[in-house]
């Protein structure tokens, strides 16, 4: 379906545009330059919404297509479309950075400017990574995601920032080139870029398991998945507060969307024969990070490791598709497995953001995030604890919260694969209760043990509103979720059983 009017480069270039006048105004005026940038991130989401309400759930095929010639001698187009995939992740998007810039608005005092233009540099990009339809535009924006990161934690983060930004790089930068290579062999073999073209292709077995790997480890790091997910604890821990959020809340969605958009459709095989290391990995993300997270003493380490545990069950939720496929005639399993994993996506996005800026307003007051430096916060701020307790509740998966419904898909998705698989799944329950309740026992509760709590200031309108709406967000997809699962039912569907047949 071809767009009436370009509405997907709107959404791209919007942001990109703004982060480039937030910029051009400087540091002269703070004051202008915080306005333009929330200005301009509110103006993305308002042209977002149509991308919700103009999308035709009863199909499967892209929507909103643009296609324009870019480097044509090359075979290289500016191919831009969404699905039921795509699009709730794109508004997830635009929704959050919403909230990262209302965030910054008083703590960020240095170079307040760029901070805010590398925020709305960065919501551009990563839309952009989510429409690419064409491989090397894909790869333009999925490089061009980690500029803006890098520089955020290099230059507002913590004491450790060049060691964080350093690893950061390095380590998504080594699993993209083994994906660049990946997509100049499908060229080769397909005479196009197009990604869609990459789904038809007929592969040999060899030539898909290597093409998994090299998307593997694209991917897994991007994730992160254990065992490469050393970088995000280190990188969480010395980002800035909207630095976290963006990282967690969106940037490890990309890695999950790019199994559903690359590894899967286009090399079944391979990972119908792999899908036993991914659970692997997955399963035990859920199970070793889970006790990891519990002996953390500094609370964004906590959440980080608690991200990383909740991102398992999404690539379990997107690999037990065979195993389901291999023991059922019907697909109905699988497509609950994949759904489930979505859902977790956006709802851990909520999630995760909310509780990194709950550390976020801890920290502006008291200037730490150790575990041990709080207690008794509930005495001088029972709004924002009233609110972190929900927020925690709803990370530990309390039935009624977003985070319930998503992990619930999987955990029954994997049972119709193996009832090992699901009992392990539901550990995470078990556990991400553990953690997050153990924290906020310590935080939130008990006496107020240090004078710098018993000073704190409740919540101010600014903070309120950034927790009241994600909070309002995390409660209405627990409560309904049918929107969004219904907006993917068709993309799942197809893409199930896409991967159902073999290429060889």
């Amino acid at each position: 379906m071809q767009a009436d009017w370009p509405i997907l480069s709107l959404v791209i270039w919007l942001p990109i545009i703004g982060g480039v006048a937030v910029l051009a105004s400087g540091d002269k005026a703070p004051e202008i330059s915080k306005k333009t940038a929330l200005a301009f991130a509110l103006l993305t989401f308002l042209l977002s919404i149509p991308l919700w309400t103009g999308f035709d759930s009863g199909t499967a095929e892209m929507q909103f297509v643009e296609h324009a010639a870019w480097i044509p001698s090359f075979d290289v187009y500016y191919h831009l479309g969404i699905d039921g995939i795509s699009m709730p992740l794109i508004l997830l998007t635009t929704f959050l950075t919403i909230f990262v810039i209302v965030a910054g608005w008083e703590v960020i005092q240095f170079k307040p400017s760029q901070y805010m233009a590398a925020f709305l540099i960065m919501e551009g990009v990563m839309i952009g990574v989510f429409c690419a339809l064409d491989a090397i535009l894909f790869y333009v924006f999925w490089e061009a995601m980690l500029i803006p990161m890098f520089i955020v934690i290099g230059v507002w983060g913590g004491p450790n920032r060049v060691y964080a930004t350093i690893k950061f790089f390095l380590f998504t930068f080594f699993g993209s080139v083994f994906m660049l290579v990946a997509l100049i062999y499908m060229y080769f073999q397909a005479d196009s870029f197009s990604i869609l073209a990459f789904h038809d292709l007929k592969l040999g077995m060899t030539e898909q398991i290597l093409i998994f790997i090299a998307f593997l480890l694209a991917f897994a790091v991007k994730v992160p998945m254990w065992p490469v997910h050393t970088w995000l604890p280190d990188a969480h821990v010395e980002a800035p507060t909207g630095g976290s959020v963006i990282l967690a809340a969106i940037m490890l969605k990309i890695g999950g969307y790019g199994f559903l958009r690359f590894s899967l459709p286009i090399t079944p095989d391979a990972s119908a024969t792999l899908d036993w290391m991914i659970i692997a990995m997955s399963l035990i993300a859920v199970v070793y990070i889970g006790f990891v997270a519990l002996v953390q003493q500094d609370m964004k380490k906590l959440i980080a490791y608690s991200s990383i545990a909740h991102m398992g069950i999404v690539t379990l939720g997107f690999f037990i598709v065979f195993t389901i496929l291999s023991q059922s005639d019907t697909a109905s399993g699988g497509v609950l497995g994949v759904e489930g994993g979505m859902v977790q996506m956006v709802s851990h996005g909520f999630i995760s953001g909310a509780l990194f800026l709950c550390v976020g307003v801890l920290y502006d007051r008291l200037h730490s995030r150790q575990i041990a430096d709080y207690g008794g916060v509930v005495h001088t701020m029972p709004v924002f604890a009233g609110l972190m307790v929900f927020f925690a509740m709803a990370n530990a998966g309390l039935p009624g919260t977003s985070g319930f419904v998503g992990e619930f898909m999987v955990i029954l998705a994997s049972f119709r694969a193996d009832f090992w698989y699901a009992v392990l799944a539901g550990t995470t329950l078990i556990l991400g209760a553990a953690y997050t309740l153990w924290m906020v026992k310590r935080v939130v509760f008990g006496e107020v043990r240090h004078e710098g709590v018993a000073k704190l200031q409740d919540v101010n309108g600014r903070e309120f509103f950034v927790l009241g709406s994600l909070a309002v967000a995390v409660l209405a997809l627990g409560i309904w979720p049918a929107p969004l699962v219904e907006v993917m039912e068709s993309t799942i569907e197809n893409l199930v059983q896409h991967v159902a047949v073999s290429k060889l």
